[in-house]
Parts: structure tokens; C-alpha cells; sequence
């Protein structure tokens, strides 16, 4: 049964990734990435998990990530069995913070040089809150912070706008509720809610979790170039 905190949840698992499963990672994509991966996987890139509905996907990224951004959507085999084992291993430890959680979807490696950021915006539970599986919060893990800026961001807000009066089912708590539709920079009131941001930088191979009907997003790069993969954890039934 899924409670709305864990919708609204902000945690941290700190050693997701060891020191050397950090080095193995920043190889192998740095790798993936060589030669012509900024022009195949940012400059060129036609492809976004981000949607809006009645706009195209090229609406959509200018929205979410308007000065676009490098993306690898699955990650090299190497990776995604490392990235297998350290979910694995923080299971207990995800499972205090998220009770409901199953399992961690595929991850995706980002990368944002100069300019580059996302917008805020809201996940959601699922585009049908009945269907299975169901998204709780979203994970992501920093294997190298750029120079400056690049920094990760929650907001928080009390306004009664944000959620819609959606009766939840069987399989939500009885407190339970969700957002409206549309949470992103796409729609002005979403836009111009007042909320309240807070910011951090973690440690490289810390896991940040942030829950699904909570706005995120991240600050502009400056210099450098902030490296990380994301996912996101979900109950199947």
C-alpha cells in the first residue's frame, strides 16, 4: 500500500557506490561517451523519456531541458550490472525509506556541460495511478560534479493548486493523493507556483532519492561538466 509520504520523500543512501565502482563507471561510460557521443548522444539526440501531452517529443525536450543535455538510455552492460549489485545491496536501507518498493527501473547516464540544466518539474506516480507498476521516487547517483553549478534541487510547497481530487484506490493509503497532470515548465501554473527550493551537492556515489510527486530539477552548469545516472523505484503490484 503506498502512503503519499513516500511520494514526498527525500533521503540519501550514502556509499551506494564504492570509491572503485565510482573509477569503473566514470571508465566505462567515459568510454561510451569518446569520440562522437556528445554529437550522437546531445547535439543529434531525437529520443526523451520526458512527454507532454500534446506537444511533440522536440517540444517536449525544449521544455524539460532547453539547452539540451547528453543522455544513454540503456547504459553499457558493464554499467548496468554494477549499478544491478549497488541497488541490491541497499535494498534494506531503500525499504525503510520506501516501504512499498519492489524494484529500480533501467537507469539512464546524463551528462550537463555549460548551460545545461533540467527544468522543474514533477514525475508523477504513473499517467494511470491504477495501472501497474507504479513510480514512488526517482534515484540518482553523481559520479563526477562539474567545476561549478550543475547542482540537484527539490521544492517543496503547501499550495492547494498542486493536487488534483483524485479519489485514490485499494492500493493506496487512505491519505493518499496526487498531483495534476502536467506538472512542468510547459504549464503557467505550474510556473509560477510559489515553492521553495533546496539544493545539495552529494558526494560522488551517493544515491539521492527524491519522490515521485516531488518537484526536482537542477541548476544550470556554469563550467565542467556534471556527470550521474538516474532511475527510478517502483511497486509492481
Amino acid at each position: 500500500m503506498i502512503h503519499i509520504a513516500e511520494t514526498l520523500a527525500v533521503g540519501s543512501i550514502e556509499g551506494f557506490l564504492t570509491p572503485d565502482e565510482v573509477r569503473e563507471l566514470t571508465a566505462v561510460m567515459g568510454a561510451a561517451v569518446a569520440a562522437d557521443g556528445i554529437r550522437q548522444f546531445d547535439t543529434e539526440r531525437t529520443a526523451t523519456l520526458h512527454s507532454i501531452p500534446g506537444h511533440t517529443l522536440q517540444q517536449a525536450m525544449s521544455v524539460y531541458e532547453p539547452a539540451g543535455r547528453l543522455e544513454i538510455h540503456p547504459p553499457p552492460q558493464a554499467a548496468a550490472t554494477i549499478l544491478a549489485a549497488a541497488v541490491e545491496r541497499a535494498m534494506p536501507a531503500l525499504r525503510r525509506a520506501l516501504p512499498a518498493l519492489t524494484a529500480c527501473r533501467e537507469w539512464m547516464y546524463v551528462e550537463y556541460g555549460p548551460g545545461q540544466h533540467i527544468t522543474p518539474h514533477i514525475d508523477g506516480v504513473a499517467p494511470d495511478p491504477s495501472a501497474w507498476p507504479r513510480q514512488i521516487a526517482g534515484i540518482s547517483v553523481v559520479l563526477e560534479h562539474a567545476e561549478s553549478g550543475g547542482e540537484f534541487y527539490v521544492e517543496t510547497t503547501s499550495g492547494s493548486a498542486l493536487w488534483n481530487d483524485e479519489v485514490p484506490g485499494e492500493d493506496y493509503h487512505p491519505s493518499m493523493a496526487f498531483t495534476h497532470d502536467g506538472a512542468d515548465h510547459s504549464a503557467d501554473w505550474f510556473r509560477t507556483m510559489p515553492r521553495t527550493r533546496w539544493t545539495v551537492a552529494p558526494q560522488p556515489g551517493t544515491a539521492l532519492l527524491y519522490g515521485s510527486q516531488l518537484t526536482h530539477g537542477t541548476e544550470p552548469v556554469h563550467t565542467g561538466r556534471e556527470r550521474k545516472f538516474i532511475s527510478w523505484l517502483i511497486s509492481e503490484n
